[in-house]
């Protein structure tokens, strides 16, 4: 196995060796010239991304569930991700899970020791119940922490869908993924401190496998977040302007549209096909809550 100290994400990088001497703004250019090619880093693993993407969708539709698991940096944006899909899509706060090495408690503090223990990783998992339908993201930067390794080993077993997300080509994490995804970001502007260069293209990457995720599996409409819980104004707002949006009525008969049905999906139909409240509900039950097949659109 290559020493820690060769890992591409532990390597030196070459421009910023004297980056404590360098003016405010000097510092701050060659922070954001090393970060542009970040994602450039993630277009590469498009092909992987997309494969990814169609497999957790698949296990979704048949009721699975979408695991994130990691330690520090990878183990909080897991968490952050799968935090945000309940409002965003409106879907059960169990459907996304981010397990982070010591627990919640890990999100605020360092918690020592907790990534190394291989063990926990697959704890976690059991205690969340996890099964062969479901699909696991394991991540981490340096693709060799053993709790992610010991979470991947036990889904393996299981047989279900493995996804290996990295920075460091031919990773641990990799090698035990079904799918690697490995946007390869190189040394980081301060040596070894992965929540930059490499914790901006993870968090790229987890965006685009909900998202797309989601997408596929019907929770947007064209580009509208017409799954969006509208639990406060800011969201009541937008929920508005979607069904304004989607239908073309102007904002005043979409506000009284949502008052009407308390949901986006089912103002849509409404309005769109001219008919009650409880009929367009019906409507989506039977296109299992995808709004283009209720509207008819295929």
């Amino acid at each position: 196995m290559m020493k820690f100290e060769q890992l591409l994400t532990e390597i030196r990088h070459p421009d910023t060796g004297r980056i404590d001497q360098l003016s405010t703004r000097e510092m701050l250019e060659v922070i954001n010239a090393a970060d542009r090619s970040v994602a450039d880093a993630v277009h590469a693993e498009l092909d992987r991304i997309a494969q990814a993407v169609d497999g957790i969708a698949e296990r979704l539709e048949q009721g699975g569930r979408l695991f994130y698991t990691g330690a520090g940096t990878s183990g909080r944006l897991g968490v952050l991700d799968a935090s945000e899909c309940p409002p965003t899509f409106n879907v059960d706060p169990g459907l996304v899970v981010g397990l982070i090495a010591g627990g919640d408690h890990a999100l605020r503090h360092s918690i020592e020791g907790a990534e190394d223990d291989a063990r926990q990783g697959a704890e976690d998992l059991k205690e969340h119940g996890f099964q062969a339908a479901d699909t696991l993201v394991g991540i981490a930067a340096s693709g060799r922490t053993p709790y992610v390794l010991g979470a991947m080993a036990y889904a393996n077993q299981l047989g279900a869908l493995t996804v290996g997300l990295s920075c460091v080509p031919g990773s641990a994490v990799g090698c035990q993924a079904k799918i690697a995804i490995t946007p390869a970001v190189g040394p980081e502007v301060i040596t070894g401190s992965t929540r930059l260069r490499a914790g901006t293209a993870t968090k790229l990457v987890l965006n685009m496998l909900s998202t797309g995720a989601m997408i596929r599996t019907g929770m947007v409409y064209g580009n509208l977040m017409v799954n969006v819980q509208p639990t406060n104004v800011k969201l009541k707002d937008r929920a508005t302007r979607i069904i304004a949006a989607a239908t073309g009525v102007d904002e005043t008969r979409a506000a009284a549209l949502l008052a009407e049905t308390g949901e986006v999906r089912v103002a849509i139909v409404m309005q769109k096909l001219g008919v009650t409240r409880e009929q367009a509900q019906q409507r989506l039950d039977a296109a299992h809550g995808r709004l283009r097949a209720a509207l008819g659109e295929g």
